[in-house]
């Protein structure tokens, strides 16, 4: 016979109400009877019908993800993470492409209505304040990345400035003098924090800010990391190092020293954003600012239950930055004759 939620709570010698509370995630429940029914879970190998707990709450049980461009191996690697963060509180996960422009992004959260999903979590490019207030109430939203509205909603980021600062200031920590950046974009929020960053940098290393270094990339392939370091390297005085605003656009720049003839880190040295797995096992090894990805997933996902959960429209919306590190690999190695 299949494990009801009875026997849990009979096994744990704790009342169905706390049991219940412990399997959906609440958190008013003393430490000594969470540990208990969490055994007993464990010992009875109980498995909550999803289905019909969602019925019963009126909910669709799932969560949809919305990301400007799945190719960007970044927004992959966090829809992974998305899908173990909504498994985690017992929501299936929809994932969601938009083409990045205003229209396509109204145009996925307009179709999103409740009928379908009870919360998503959406990483916008271009969409405008006017644009939230229009979409439907009955879906809780939250945002994650770096494009910020005025609008009360939650959002979850990391501090693009100051990762883009400590990478910068490796690279002068290390020697570098000429270092130029990869990724400014006239409208990407992402682009205008990690420009910041980087100048902060280069005046905290009493460095010049030198205009001829910072290129443009119109989107943050590959291909556009290739074209703008080929661009620098045909500078009269190219640089001794390259900050790129992502791992694809340091990748697409390794290629282009290589063809030149140049190395890796000795003749200049690259640091990317975003630690994707292709940056770790290029030749040589990107070092990269790494976000906490599941933290910003499993973060995303909590505040979207917490917004389902509780009815207060009075809310406050939450700021919550997750943290990142620097993975220093062999792209930024000491220079060597």
């Amino acid at each position: 016979m299949a494990v009801t939620l009875r026997d849990v709570a009979r096994l744990a010698g704790v009342s169905i109400k706390t049991a219940s509370n412990v399997v959906n995630g609440y958190s008013f429940v003393k430490p000594e009877n969470r540990r208990r029914v969490e055994e007993a879970l464990t010992a009875t190998g109980y498995r909550p019908n999803i289905g019909a707990r969602n019925l019963r709450r009126g909910r669709t049980g799932f969560i949809a993800l919305v990301v400007p461009e799945l190719g960007i191996p970044y927004f992959g690697e966090l829809a992974s993470m998305m899908i173990t963060a909504g498994r985690e509180q017992g929501w299936n996960v929809l994932i969601e492409q938009t083409p990045a422009t205003r229209e396509g992004e109204r145009a996925v959260l307009e179709a999103l209505g409740p009928h379908l999903i009870d919360a998503a979590v959406i990483s916008p490019e271009a969409l405008h304040a006017a644009d939230f207030a229009d979409l439907d109430p009955g879906v809780p939203l939250v945002m994650i990345g770096e494009h910020s509205v005025d609008v009360r909603i939650d959002h979850v980021a990391i501090d693009n400035v100051l990762a883009a600062r400590t990478a910068v200031g490796h690279l002068v920590e290390i020697g570098r003098a000429r270092i130029a950046a990869i990724g400014e974009h006239p409208y990407r929020t992402t682009a205008a924090l990690r420009l910041a960053g980087y100048r902060e940098a280069l005046a905290a290393g009493g460095l010049p800010q030198s205009p001829e270094l910072v290129w443009p990339a119109v989107r943050y392939h590959r291909q556009n990391g290739a074209e703008a370091m080929a661009g620098l390297l045909d500078l009269p005085e190219p640089p001794d190092a390259v900050f790129c605003f992502n791992d694809l656009l340091a990748i697409g720049a390794l290629r282009t020293i290589a063809e030149r003839g140049l190395r890796v880190p000795q003749d200049i040295a690259v640091v990317g954003f975003d630690n994707t797995e292709e940056g770790a096992y290029s030749r040589p090894s990107l070092t990269t600012v790494a976000p906490d990805k599941l933290a910003i997933a499993r973060t995303a996902v909590d505040l979207a239950r917490r917004r389902v959960t509780e009815t207060d429209e009075e809310f406050e919306p939450e700021n919550i930055q997750t943290p990142f590190t620097l993975e220093i690999r062999e792209s930024t190695a000491a220079r060597r004759p």
